[in-house]
């Protein structure tokens, strides 16, 4: 299989504590030692009471606590703090498993506790950290985990933020949220008043949402002297941020633990999924044992795979003993409870098949063996063809680098490159191309000027993005009404700005009371932004089928998901319910929570609650007529030749073959431009040529 092998040259780092302590060593000291001005926080692990709740710590604790000793980041904790002592802004660079995610934080509200910080305590403000991930499941997962290591309860002391879920209280003094979050707590806090450090993890991902926080905490640190920053990334492109923030002190951590052999094929893979298959069944047989992680580029595409191993290790079973093998799917839309089942110790032999959300976000113990086919999927906007898709692209040198430093966490690994040597080093870029560089912007300019970003030409860009793509995004805020003709925020840009959607949506959701169907388009609003609830089992694809069929609108897909609502609460949100007619609970539920949370903003904002009488033949097209209210520069026209071409852009598209349409209509206005094989539009409702007038379309 593999031709080249690269022996890391890393030996094992010693941890600061490498002497045991008892139990009891540990509660002899219950008044710990340490002054206001000393940077030596370990008073906090020699009480007997917990510093943040004032019980008794658990048995569980000190298990942990021997656990966080031997992380290679808790040797430089006293380095840590005492740079950030002596400066407002600092940089971390820590190899992925390094354990700065979860350590970090608690170094520092340990350092804020003790007063170490003077500068950050005088105001009376409350002690608050926020330490922001790119990913939800991310903030979900590292706060539980915090929350134990500190011996507290989630949701108190430490709690997390994502996008339609709070888990804080009164009492909460570090919260894990994502950069999209931060970002929309800045619109009512521009100085960012509540916290007294802000961390931003992952900062090597470079998200919309991280991009735009570097360059508005760089000017709030001008004028809060109270507040300090850190900067955390897994990759070495620490110079860029060190002179992004005028040379900012830098701290290298390194991560691994043990070496780990790069392998690499001969030849190159023409099917990365089967190549990986093929490669997990050599490991299961060939090697020794141990946990293996596959990196794939989508849901569907890790399920499918998933299925195919199962059969590959049930085929194995018959000519040798492997033991027991659990296979693990690990993708953002999948439900929480089944995210967090692959942190969980079990006695089988783990195979976790995921996106690369295990790449730097998330760290699983017990890897052994990396299987990198070299692709992720990445969302790239046309500007000119105004197309968003989702590609399937080769990933960059620094991914590469993470995925395989995913193996040798616990004892020395091997990393399976299913691409040649000679590819990842002519072939790959050195880093992941910036989020800002490959998107669209229409929600980052709507969020700019909310913030008061007057001059977005000279805003202080690590990355500026393309002035065709800043254009673009300007144009598609002047037509939504956001903006007007001198590029200023209208009252609606203003009310749009107050909903954490996209600027269609947002839209959609303004004009609905108009049109006599607010409590509709929020229904619709809420179900399209949770996973799709429809489940479709490979083995049950039929019967899936069917099930989804009962539910269709002859209309379209936004109307069939209304009805698939309105159907779960008159059936009282019964989970057997949804697990008889393939549908899922957890979707469906996220989507009542999202539901509540919309309506509230509506509330607020004197937006009326209203529908049109079900049995008004008016019902359906006042929906519709909402829906082309946001969505009007997202219209294809029927051709002769029986394919679509969007109205705008004249690019040439086709149903997605899942949608819920019996015909084809003249025009329909669609959600998602899909670019796989052929060009797709999906989630699509019929409209009526002559409502486009309006809209000169």
């Amino acid at each position: 299989m593999a031709s080249s092998i690269v022996r890391t040259k890393r030996k094992r780092k010693l941890c600061l504590f490498d002497h045991s302590v008892s139990s009891d060593s540990k509660r002899s000291k219950p008044n710990g030692g340490g002054g206001a001005t000393s940077t030596n926080l370990d008073t906090s692990i020699d009480l007997i009471n917990n510093r943040w709740t004032g019980r008794p710590y658990s048995e569980r604790y000190y298990e942990i606590l021997e656990k966080r000793r031997t992380l290679p980041v808790w040797k430089y904790k006293e380095k840590f703090l005492q740079e950030l002592k002596g400066t407002q802004c600092l940089v971390l660079v820590g190899e992925t498993g390094s354990g700065k995610t979860t350590q970090i934080p608690q170094f520092v509200l340990e350092a804020v506790a003790e007063n170490v910080y003077p500068e950050l305590t005088r105001s009376k403000r409350k002690m608050m950290i926020a330490c922001t991930q790119p990913r939800r499941v991310a903030a979900m997962s590292v706060s539980r985990r915090v929350a134990e290591e500190m011996d507290v309860v989630i949701g108190e002391e430490v709690g997390y933020s994502i996008r339609f879920e709070e888990c804080t209280s009164g009492k909460t003094m570090l919260k894990y949220l994502t950069d999209g979050m931060l970002l929309r707590e800045a619109m009512a806090d521009p100085l960012f008043e509540r916290y007294n450090v802000i961390i931003l993890d992952e900062a090597h991902e470079r998200t919309l949402a991280t991009d735009l926080l570097f360059g508005i905490l760089k000017e709030v640190l001008k004028v809060r002297a109270d507040l300090k920053l850190v900067v955390m990334s897994a990759t070495l492109e620490a110079k860029k941020f060190r002179d992004y923030f005028n040379g900012a002190p830098l701290i290298e951590v390194p991560g691994r633990l043990y070496p780990v052999e790069i392998m690499y094929t001969q030849q190159p893979e023409r099917d990365y999924v089967e190549a990986a298959i093929r490669t997990v069944a050599q490991i299961l047989t060939c090697e020794a044992p141990g946990d293996v992680l596959v990196f794939l580029t989508g849901g569907e595409e890790i399920e499918d795979a998933c299925l195919k191993i199962n059969r590959e290790i049930n085929k194995i079973n018959y000519q040798c003993e492997i033991g027991p093998v659990k296979v693990m799917p690990l993708y953002s839309t999948l439900p929480s409870d089944m995210q967090q089942k692959v942190f969980d110790q079990i006695p089988e032999r783990k195979i976790v098949v995921s996106t690369n959300i295990a790449e730097t976000s998330l760290t699983i113990d017990g890897v052994v063996y990396v299987v990198d086919p070299g692709f992720s999927k990445q969302k790239v906007y046309n500007p000119r063809a105004h197309v968003e898709s989702l590609l399937v692209s080769p990933i960059s040198k620094a991914s590469a680098r993470q995925r395989s430093g995913r193996a040798g966490r616990t004892q020395p690994g091997k990393c399976f490159r299913l691409y040649t040597q000679k590819s990842f080093h002519n072939d790959l870029e050195q880093e992941t191309y910036p989020e800002i560089l490959r998107s669209n912007l229409a929600n980052t300019v709507l969020t700019m000027k909310k913030l008061g970003v007057e001059d977005l030409s000279h805003y202080d860009f690590m990355d500026p993005p393309a002035p065709e793509t800043m254009m673009d995004a300007l144009e598609v805020l002047y037509f939504l009404g956001a903006l007007d003709e001198d590029g200023n925020l209208t009252m609606v840009g203003e009310i749009m700005s107050e909903f954490p959607l996209d600027p269609q949506m947002s839209k959609m959701l303004i004009v609905s009371p108009q049109y006599n169907c607010s409590n509709e388009i929020l229904s619709i609003s809420a179900m399209l932004s949770v996973p799709t609830p429809f489940i479709r089992p490979r083995d049950e694809v039929q019967e899936a089928d069917e099930a989804k069929a009962e539910f269709a609108h002859i209309d379209g897909d936004h109307l069939t998901l209304l009805n698939v609502y309105h159907a779960y609460k008159q059936h009282n949100e019964d989970p057997s319910w949804c697990y008889d007619n393939y549908l899922s609970h957890k979707a469906l539920k996220a989507a009542d929570n999202v539901r509540q949370q919309l309506m509230r903003i509506m509330a607020r904002l004197n937006l009326k609650l209203c529908s049109t009488d079900l049995s008004s033949p008016d019902y359906y097209i006042n929906i519709r007529k909402a829906l082309l209210a946001g969505y009007f520069r997202q219209v294809a026209h029927l051709q002769r030749s029986g394919q679509y071409l969007t109205r705008k852009e004249k690019q040439v598209v086709h149903l997605h073959p899942s949608n819920s349409l019996d015909h084809k209509p003249e025009f329909v206005i669609y959600n998602e431009y899909v670019l796989t094989s052929r060009s797709f539009i999906r989630t699509v409702t019929q409209i009526s040529g002559e409502w486009l007038v309006e809209y000169n379309i």
